[in-house]
């Protein structure tokens, strides 16, 4: 109690640091068991990606709808809002057709996204003489653009192997924030032991 009227802030951090641990912990176990789920039937996680990205296409869709009625800027832009919502949520019914369809219009969207992405990060990359770690910043682009174009080309083999190599980052993600949660328990309770 005397270490509560000494400093109330040291106290207060400790506290936020035991229960910092237990959080850290649960997110670690939790990345875990995703990634042994997703390699253990990468087929099922693709159909629940797939039905994912499709609750996604509908309601970023009907949001962009409402934000094309409800806000105060030009025309060309409320009507270019219209028409991607509108096209959002075809594409979100789309995916609701059938399994296949909803994984091949996931592999598209990320290439398209990755290929854009790419493009734009080499393209300001090579015209930005001051741009720090430039030539990493171009490497980088260029290796996205071609994960974006490998991506479009074979989607379906693509998202199944972004399946596998994302279930293995989230068991090694995993791995380290379980271990990153040990380690600040035991740094948590060092000042309570020593006080």
């Amino acid at each position: 109690m005397s270490s509560l009227q000494d400093d109330p802030g040291r106290f207060v951090a400790g506290r936020l640091a035991k229960m910092a641990w237990q959080s850290v912990l649960v997110v670690g176990v939790c990345s875990l068991v995703v990634g042994v789920l997703a390699l253990a039937w990468p087929r099922a996680t693709l159909i629940v990606l797939g039905v994912l990205f499709g609750i996604y296409l509908l309601v970023s869709g009907v949001l962009q709808i409402v934000a094309a009625f409800g806000t105060h800027v030009a025309a060309a832009i409320r009507v270019l809002a219209f028409i991607s919502g509108a096209l959002s949520i075809l594409l979100g019914l789309l995916c609701f057709r059938g399994e296949m369809q909803s994984i091949l219009l996931l592999g598209l969207w990320i290439g398209i996204g990755w290929l854009f992405r790419g493009v734009t990060q080499t393209t300001a990359s090579v015209a930005d003489r001051a741009m720090p770690a430039r030539g990493w910043q171009i490497f980088m682009g260029i290796v996205t653009a071609l994960a974006g174009i490998v991506l479009i080309v074979s989607p379906l083999a693509s998202v199944a192997l972004l399946v596998l190599f994302g279930g293995i980052w989230l068991i090694v993600l995993g791995a380290v924030e379980i271990i990153t949660a040990f380690r600040i328990h035991h740094a948590a309770k060092q000042p309570a032991t020593s006080g």
